[in-house]
């Protein structure tokens, strides 16, 4: 028998404070790697997650 796809999901945050600012301190973007439940959350998730590159919490979205 074929397996068959779960409800969950991986999917990538990126901070949208280092996707828009060219004068920062340091180059990179923050990225975050988690899953969620694709029945429960069909839309984009966006949290308030904690970003190295900026050195405070910002919003990160999904992508991709």
């Amino acid at each position: 028998m074929a397996k068959t796809k779960g409800t969950r999901i991986s999917i990538t945050l990126e901070c949208t404070e280092c996707r828009s600012n060219l004068n920062k301190r340091s180059s990179g973007v923050s990225r975050y790697l988690t899953q969620k439940n694709r029945r429960n959350n069909p839309e984009r998730l966006d949290l308030k997650k904690y970003c190295q590159y900026c050195n405070k919490s910002t919003i990160h979205k999904e992508i991709k």
